[in-house]
Order: structure tokens, then C-alpha cells, then sequence
């Protein structure tokens, strides 16, 4: 953890927390009231705000951090962070005294060192790369892919479809927004940054990881590269993109199977890839199918960890959506993906595979044992006669 964090005092304006936030490039802030944890201050709930004036407190606007304490494991900590969305979260003794402040880069830094931490390919972890930019499109054409930028950078692809590149929010907002008088003269430089290529801002080279590589190295380029995702390529295509929550996933699956068997509701269960503006009613239906789906695979395995990801093809083509599925048990990770345009039957048809897949593995650990087992025949008194002439003729020839 930081040992010595940037925080705010209770009466802190908003003001002063953006600031801090735009030279430190931070999510999120500490706020203290005198010297105990008050709660958090996050760039989401800043830009939630309604009608605030820069001069409102801080103090109206906290988010309580998920408890993380000295004595946390690793596992556990990365369930915390990943439960709350939050990039960080403050260590707090056992008076409420802020300790420091434990981020997803400080994990990531230190999964390479963990024996117990599960060395995927990373071919089989993170996201599809299933929206690309290309050089050639325009800031205007950035705008309509705004929510998934928000989410991690986007690769950028010449007209071979190789990857020449990356953008993500920082790039558009070094276009986009910039400070202006207020004048008329102001009006056509907006007007013309709209046509402006994303080859001109985008970060290049893109940081990358061939498909062969693991999870330990795919971290420790995060952390050499002081970056929050890397792009997996074949070929020079980009195929997908692992980011630190898909690391640190891999751990909370890994600490929940090491704490051996465990029920049903046990089951840390994460869904990424929905909007904020989705109906709640489309993440209750998901939960059901998932929640049969699990309850099913119970039979077999003990299930720890069910990670659901769900990416938009975001083209004027298709409507088409990949749900890809990695369900961590007692007895490895399982992976499966369905591409169509109905999401619900995508998430059936993911939760069908993965039961399929742990039915025949249990079927095959059976089938193992039984081999063991098996006694093994005694050739030589199956005929008797043939036995006792075989002997017969050794002896004559000794």
C-alpha cells in the first residue's frame, strides 16, 4: 500500500478535489475528519453532481470505501475492489486512522510474486478486442464509442487491421476539451476539432503482449508500462485486451477454491460490460440464468468464481454481442463464449456450455478412478492346460 496518501479535510470544496484529481491523475481521494476516515471522494460521484456549485464540501458527496485492514490477504482484498468498482481503497487501523491507501496497480505489481496465482495464457483471459478505431476515423467518430473508452483504451488499426495505436479518454480530452474565452472566434476551432484524425492524438506504440505470453508477464508489463491494459496480438492484430480487473479476478477465483469447498451462495459472482442506464430488470434476468446455471454445475465442482463479460460490437452492421463466461472451481477454470444478437440467449447458452464442459470433465475423473481400481487379470490361469505345457517345455530346454 501508499503509506502516505494525498487526502482532503471534511470541509474541502469540490474545487479543490478536481484539482488534485487533474495533477495526480487520481479516481479517487480519502477524506478525513480530523485524523479518522470520513469516507471517500470519487471522480464518479463529482461528476454525478447536479447543480453544485465549485464551493460545495466534499462532505455531501463521500462514498463509503469497502474495510480493508492491515491483516487482509491479497484475495481478499482484490474481491473488495472489484465488489466496489473503485480503483483504490483506504487501510484503516483499528481506531478508524487512515494506514494508506491500497490501489489495483499495487496488486497488479505484486501478483508476478504470489506462488498460488493461477499463470493463464492470456488468450484466455480478458475481454475481445470487438471495437476498433481506426487512424483514419475522425474525433466525431470517437464520440458515439464515449462509454466504452471510459472503460479501457481502445486498440487503433491501419487499413490492414494492424495495430498502430491506442486512445483512450485522456487522448479525446486533448482534443476536445480545452479551456476557451467564451468568444466567437472560439466556435469554429470546435467545429474543426471534430474532423481531426486519430492518428494525430493517439498514444503509440500501444502496449502490448503476444498471444503465447501468461498472466504473471501480461501484470508485469502493466507495471513496467505504467499501464491499467495491454492489448493482446496475433499476427499484429489486436484479439483482446486484458486489463488489471481480469487479473485480479484470476486471484479472487484463486483464494476462493483455497478455502476449500464451499456452497452455492458462496460463489463471488462479476458482470462487466453493462451500461449504467440499463434496466435493472435485464441484470435480475442474467442473475437468474446464471444462478440455475451454477446451481447445476454445483453438482460436479465447487464453483468460486463466475466472471460474465458482455461486449457490444458497437457497428452500424451489426447488432451483434460476445458473452464470454470464466467460471473458476476445485477443479480448474472453465471458458466459453457466444456471439449473437440475443443476449439472453447468449448468457443460456454460455451457462449450458460450462456445465457441459464440467460434466464431462467430472466423467473423465471418474473414469480415471475406475481404471485404478480395476483389478488386474492374471493372464496365466485363464487356461490352465496351455499354462502347464508352457512350464513343461521351459524346464525341458533348461
Amino acid at each position: 500500500m501508499s503509506s502516505r496518501p494525498v487526502t482532503l479535510p471534511f470541509d474541502a470544496p469540490i474545487s479543490q478535489a478536481l484539482g488534485i484529481m487533474r495533477a495526480k491523475g487520481f479516481h479517487e481521494i480519502p477524506v478525513l475528519r480530523r485524523s479518522r476516515l470520513a469516507g471517500m471522494i470519487t471522480f464518479e460521484s463529482l461528476a454525478r453532481r447536479v447543480s453544485r456549485a465549485a464551493t460545495t464540501k466534499v462532505s455531501g458527496l463521500l462514498t463509503m470505501a469497502p474495510l480493508i485492514t492491515p491483516n487482509l490477504l491479497l484475495p481478499e482484498v482484490a474481491e473488495a475492489l472489484l465488489g466496489s468498482g473503485l480503483r483504490g481503497a483506504p487501510v484503516v487501523g483499528p481506531r478508524g486512522q487512515l494506514l494508506g491507501v491500497i490501489s489495483r496497480t499495487d496488486l497488479v505489481a505484486a501478483l508476478p510474486d504470489l506462488p498460488a496465482f493461477p499463470n493463464e495464457r492470456v488468450t484466455r483471459i480478458g475481454s475481445p478486442a470487438s471495437v476498433l478505431v481506426h487512424d483514419d476515423d475522425t474525433v466525431r467518430d470517437l464520440q458515439s464509442r464515449f462509454r466504452v473508452l471510459e472503460e479501457h483504451p481502445l486498440p487503433v488499426v491501419d487499413r490492414k487491421g494492424h495495430l498502430v495505436g491506442a486512445v483512450g479518454v485522456a487522448d479525446l480530452a486533448s482534443v476536445l476539451w480545452r479551456p476557451d474565452s467564451g468568444g466567437k472566434r472560439d466556435l469554429p476551432q470546435r467545429t474543426r476539432a471534430l474532423d481531426v484524425l486519430v492518428r494525430s492524438f493517439m498514444h503509440t506504440p500501444a502496449v502490448t503482449v503476444e498471444a503465447d505470453r501468461t498472466a504473471v508477464e501480461a501484470a508485469r508489463e502493466m507495471t513496467d508500462q505504467k499501464v491499467s491494459s495491454v492489448f493482446v496480438v496475433e499476427q499484429e492484430h489486436p484479439t483482446r485486451i486484458v486489463g488489471q480487473s481480469d487479473l485480479l479476478g484470476l486471484v479472487v477465483g484463486a483464494g476462493r477454491t483455497s478455502r476449500g469447498p464451499g456452497r452455492i451462495e458462496d460463489c463471488y459472482v462479476e458482470v462487466t460490460g453493462l451500461r449504467g442506464s440499463s434496466d435493472p430488470a435485464l441484470l435480475a434476468d442474467i442473475d437468474h440464468l446464471v444462478a440455475q446455471g451454477l446451481k447445476r454445475v454445483a453438482h460436479h465442482v465447487h464453483p468460486s468464481l463466475f466472471s460474465l463479460h458482455l461486449s457490444p460490437h458497437s457497428t452500424h452492421r451489426t447488432a451483434d454481442i460476445t458473452v464470454e463466461g470464466r467460471l473458476h472451481t476445485d477443479r480448474g477454470i472453465f471458458y466459453s463464449s457466444q456471439t449473437g444478437w440475443n443476449l439472453m440467449a447468449g448468457v443460456s447458452g454460455i451457462m449450458e456450455e460450462l456445465t457441459a464442459q464440467v460434466q464431462r470433465d467430472a466423467e473423465s475423473r471418474r473414469d480415471r478412478v475406475r481404471s485404478r481400481r480395476r483389478p488386474v487379470v492374471d493372464e496365466t490361469t485363464e487356461d490352465p492346460e496351455l499354462e502347464r505345457r508352457i512350464r513343461a517345455a521351459t524346464e525341458d530346454d533348461e
